[in-house]
């Protein structure tokens, strides 16, 4: 296991800091659970603390971006999702502005914390905001680079990062680009796209269909929006049939984004692993996995109902169309 991604965010954060003398970062009163703290006590002369009000630290980061600056804000995904939509729209989405979004603790795998402090609908309302890049990464070394990527582009982005240690997939120089996704194994049987703490698991449950003879591609869509259209359209055309697996509603996000690349691309059997229109409570973080059904074996699950729909064995369509229709 490797380090929760919210404490990588916080480590990638202090290097941009020392490497950027216009980068400000704002907070809403939960620097050391956001890990913004770190950079608070090197430059506490770029840090504010805006207090418990994520509308207005929303506000305070539209002004300084607009004035030059880049400008990181930070606060629980279900606290600035949903308290600080309206500005979000009207201050930085409307006019495109450069602050970037990061947002701690989300999903369900708070745990204890409880429904209300639990985001399952941030990402769809961050795929809403026109000109925004939406990115879930999944693990340390994923956070730190696409960060890094996000704080070079111009423009909004939101990344959600949690609370949770997650497995360590890639090496320390591995590289990464917003908007391609990276392919950690083939298959023929079937793929799973996945993100965030989705992913190992979903190689988990591709290594159990393995055993039962069966290939099994898994694809870490770590940015939803821009969806990797490219990618999605290989996956279903190599396998025949997509599971989407993701920490959030069924609805709205990873899942949405994929099956509307799957279906101007290459349409297929697809399942969508994830919460099913329902909140969650509190609860030990692997209780609750259990519980909602975000397990590998919940995925091992909607493979099976993809390949039953498919037709066991059975290649992509033949029909789909090729590489330069896809990229149209």
């Amino acid at each position: 296991m490797g380090p929760a991604t919210r404490d990588a965010y916080g480590e990638v954060l202090l290097e941009l800091g020392r490497e950027n003398p216009h980068l400000i970062v704002l907070d809403a009163d939960l620097a050391k659970s956001t890990r913004t703290g770190k950079f608070a006590k090197e430059f506490p002369d770029r840090f504010f603390d805006c207090g418990i009000c994520e509308a207005n630290m929303t506000g305070v980061a539209a002004g300084l971006a607009s004035c030059g600056k880049l400008v990181f804000i930070s606060s629980f995904a279900a606290f600035l999702m949903c308290k600080a939509f309206d500005q979000l729209r009207m201050a930085v989405a409307y006019p495109r502005e450069n602050v970037k979004v990061v947002v701690s603790h989300g999903g369900i795998t708070l745990g204890e914390d409880g429904a209300s402090q639990m985001s399952v609908e941030d990402v769809a309302l961050a795929c809403a905001l026109p000109g925004f890049v939406v990115i879930v990464p999944a693990d340390q070394v994923a956070t730190k680079a696409l960060i890094r990527q996000a704080a070079a582009r111009p423009g909004p982005a939101f990344v959600r990062v949690g609370r949770e240690k997650t497995p360590i997939l890639y090496g320390p120089d591995e590289p990464f680009a917003i908007g391609q996704a990276k392919v950690l194994r083939t298959g023929t049987d079937a793929t799973v796209i996945a993100n965030g703490i989705m992913v190992a698991m979903a190689l988990d449950a591709a290594e159990e269909a393995a055993a039962d003879g069966l290939s099994v591609g898994v694809v870490d869509m770590h940015t939803v929006k821009p969806i990797d259209r490219a990618a999605v359209a290989t996956a279903a055309r190599t396998s025949g049939a997509l599971v989407v697996a993701e920490e959030h509603l069924t609805t709205g996000a990873l899942g949405a984004m994929v099956a509307q690349a799957a279906g101007e691309t290459c349409p297929v059997p697809l399942a969508f692993v994830g919460l099913q229109d329902t909140y969650a409570e509190s609860g030990k973080p692997e209780q609750l996995l259990e519980k909602y059904g975000l397990t590998a074996r919940h995925i091992r699950q909607a493979l099976e109902d993809v390949l039953r729909r498919k037709g066991r064995g059975q290649a992509g369509p033949p029909d789909c169309p090729g590489p330069s229709r896809e990229a149209s």
